[in-house]
């Protein structure tokens, strides 16, 4: 992979773990525990912010993945393994990285 490409996937990847860590701050109080105090909201109403709690702790971990996954990649392209398919070990195309920039296969492989 070019110099001038790793740059450009770097920069995809900063700018996500950005976004990423910008809705960990948004959504820090969604996943707190719900108050059940009978008297003040109803039984339906309890059951919408239990299930709202649920969701945001799934998406919180749906971000803590991927910003996991993000750094690996900034860690293979410190280490000069970037790009590479896991499995086959030839180049994983650029415009797939630069959608997907934790990819680590090919498409060939990815079918297997």
């Amino acid at each position: 992979m070019q110099n001038h490409e790793l740059k450009i996937i770097k920069k995809v990847i900063n700018d996500r773990l950005k976004i990423l860590t910008f809705e960990d701050e948004f959504n820090k109080g969604a996943s707190n525990t719900v108050e059940l105090d009978q008297q003040s909201i109803g039984r339906l109403s309890r059951m919408d912010a239990l299930q709202q709690q649920a969701m945001a702790k799934a998406m919180g971990a749906r971000r803590q993945n991927e910003k996991r996954a993000l750094k690996e990649a900034l860690y293979r392209m410190n280490q000069g393994d970037y790009g590479d398919c896991i499995d086959c070990g030839e180049a994983i195309e650029f415009e797939r990285l630069k959608l997907k920039p934790s990819v680590l296969k090919c498409l060939d492989c990815m079918k297997m």
